[in-house]
C-alpha cells in the first residue's frame, strides 16, 4: 500500500482541525498514513507562529 502525497489544502485542513480539536477519525487515519510528517510539521509551525503574532498584535492594539 503506497501512501499518496497530501495536497497543501489537505495538510492545512488537517492542521487547522488538529489545532481546534475537531477532526474526524477518517481524516486522522488518513493523516497518519501520509508518506511523511514533514508537511504537517512545517504547516503546524507556520500556523502557530501566525497565531502567536496575531495575539501579540491584538494585545498591543488593546493596550495602546
Amino acid at each position: 500500500m503506497s501512501a499518496q502525497k497530501p495536497t497543501l489544502l489537505q495538510v492545512v485542513k488537517a492542521v487547522l482541525g488538529a489545532m481546534v480539536g475537531v477532526q474526524s477519525e477518517r481524516q486522522r487515519q488518513q493523516d497518519f498514513t501520509a508518506s511523511s510528517p514533514l508537511p504537517y510539521i512545517v504547516v503546524g509551525i507556520i500556523f502557530t507562529l501566525l497565531f502567536v503574532a496575531t495575539l501579540l498584535l491584538v494585545v498591543s492594539w488593546v493596550l495602546s
